[in-house]
């Protein structure tokens, strides 16, 4: 694999592999970004979408729980946690989590 040289181009290269449903090379690339920058959000938020994609429910999980973190009204964040966590069985969550995103206004 080619060594990038930033955050940015990491994650970049993983949103032109995910266009062409390349979820596990875009992943790759996300958690490389993650790995030179711990608070790039947009990797973060970019991979929980992606493992959404491959049904990794509790990985697009936790990385929507960073995100929020990182960037507490990110309401988009909330609201696909909540799909998540649904695909999951967790109802409560999902219900809490979609309407939180709504008071973001989302």
């Amino acid at each position: 694999m080619e060594k990038l040289n930033s955050a940015e181009a990491y994650n970049d290269r993983g949103m032109e592999r995910a266009e062409h449903d390349d979820f596990e090379g875009a992943i790759a690339d996300y958690t490389e970004a993650i790995a030179i920058d711990p608070t790039y959000a947009e990797a973060y938020y970019n991979r929980a979408y992606d493992r959404s994609e491959i049904r990794d429910y509790a990985g697009a999980i936790e990385d929507y729980t960073k995100v929020i973190e990182l960037a507490p009204d990110a309401a988009p964040a909330y609201f696909n946690r909540g799909m998540a966590k649904a695909k999951l069985g967790d109802a409560e969550g999902a219900n809490a989590d979609c309407a939180h995103a709504k008071s973001l206004g989302l």
